[in-house]
């Protein structure tokens, strides 16, 4: 028994000296270079799936005739995206910032490591990598919102100038150190530099385009235009809620301390338990609004509540986490049906969810009670400069187009649908076909 008792004590000791040492130990600055590039890495990983995310949702959500078309556009973006950002858009977001925005140029792969000894290291291609993917989810807000009514050539065009020059510029005001950065303006991963961003674009461009022939009847009726697949919604839905961890969590931009896995660690939770919280409020809006629960607008709620929580989830607390999500699944809910009134056609409600709650989620950070890391003022002068920039911007690309090549196919090509039109391919040919 003795024996038994000293052997426990000495392995007591030898745990509590160890975590003692571990808890004041610091890595090398060589090791923390590593972990810094791993996680560029791996959450960059989560965030391009988010690319599948929003193809799967937005296939979910179209008409079945339109759904090879939708595909087509986000793989075909996300490819875009990644040259764009290359050949112009990282250069204007991060390098040599004047105020306003950087100088063009290529990134390329180190060919001498430095390490920062004071453990701040990282490969700059990593950092390239995770900030592309970014990138090009701003891009996929848009095609789910215009999805249904603009022909592939107009919208891959928008989709090189968004990616190429809106977006980095705004994006160096804030991340790249600009003008906005300096004054104080915070936006953690993303609520209004990406999601915001989308949005306006999204807003304008669904204006300008127009509405879905038969979505909207005399007097303002509204017809429904169900989606295909909502299982396939429901799945992407999901998706994108896995990414987001990469997409919120990475924007720590570290991992080569416990201080940094530990804020990580805090990031995942409350990026989960808003887009839950989303989620739950949305259902419970939604019953008293038409009786019933809703699964798209669920799925929207548990999207809002993510981007609500993207400005500031290193910074809230899992109560405040709550609070932003299910305020933010509220607005949500309240304003897809406004939206709709208003006679501007979002398909699968992205105008709602990313516009919305980009803005709810940028100014929660500067009301003190949910969040209140942020000075309210300048939340509000960061939201409407980038969203007046975007806005102004956006319409002279999508009113260019609309009158040289134009934006929309022809009423015959919109009824017989996209598939056929635009790819030449349907996405479920058999439902043609007569069973025999």
């Amino acid at each position: 028994m003795i024996k038994t008792l000293k052997k426990l004590s000495l392995i007591f000791g030898i745990v509590f000296v160890v975590m003692s040492g571990s808890a004041n130990a610091e890595v090398s600055a060589e090791t923390a270079y590593v972990f810094n590039t791993f996680s560029f890495l791996v959450h960059g990983f989560l965030v391009m799936f988010m690319a599948l995310g929003f193809t799967c949702l937005e296939a979910g959500l179209v008409r079945s005739k339109n759904t090879t078309a939708i595909c087509l556009k986000n793989i075909g973006l996300y490819s875009l995206a990644g040259l764009m950002f290359y050949l112009a858009g990282y250069g204007l977001m991060y390098t040599d910032v004047n105020g306003y925005f950087g100088t063009i140029g290529l990134t390329n792969p180190e060919t001498e490591i430095t390490i920062a000894e004071d453990g701040t290291g990282y490969s700059v291609m990593s950092d390239w990598f995770f900030q592309m993917v970014f990138c090009a989810t701003a891009m996929s807000i848009v095609s789910g919102t215009i999805a249904e009514r603009i022909k592939l050539l107009p919208f891959f065009i928008f989709t090189i100038i968004l990616t190429g020059l809106i977006y980095p510029i705004q994006g160096s005001w804030v991340w790249g150190g600009g003008w906005l950065s300096e004054m104080g303006f915070s936006d953690f991963a993303g609520s209004t530099l990406v999601h915001s961003v989308g949005g306006w674009a999204a807003l304008v461009g669904a204006i300008i385009i127009g509405p879905r022939l038969g979505k909207y009847g005399p007097g303002g009726t509204v017809h429904a235009m169900p989606g295909a697949n909502l299982p396939l919604a429901t799945i992407g839905t999901f998706i994108l809620w896995f990414g987001w961890f990469g997409f919120n969590g990475g924007s720590q931009l570290a991992l080569g301390s416990a201080a940094d896995a530990t804020a990580i660690a805090n990031i995942y939770v409350n990026t989960n338990i808003a887009a839950c919280a989303g989620l739950v409020v949305a259902m419970i809006v939604a019953g008293f609004l038409y009786g019933k629960a809703d699964l798209s607008l669920a799925l929207n709620g548990a999207l809002a509540g993510l981007v609500g929580i993207t400005a500031g989830p290193d910074v809230a607390t899992p109560l405040q986490a709550i609070a932003i999500g299910g305020i933010a699944g509220a607005l949500c809910t309240l304003a897809i049906p406004l939206i709709d009134k208003a006679g501007i056609d979002d398909v699968v409600g992205a105008i709602s969810v990313h516009l919305v709650g980009g803005i709810w989620g940028t100014l929660a950070v500067g009301i003190p009670v949910l969040n209140g890391s942020g000075d309210f003022l300048v939340q509000l002068i960061g939201v409407v400069a980038i969203g007046l920039f975007v806005t102004i911007a956006s319409a002279v690309v999508w009113l260019t187009m609309k009158y040289t090549i134009g934006l929309r196919p022809s009423k015959e090509d919109e009824i017989t649908g996209l598939d056929v039109s635009e790819v030449g391919m349907e996405a479920y040919p058999e439902f043609n076909r007569s069973s025999h």
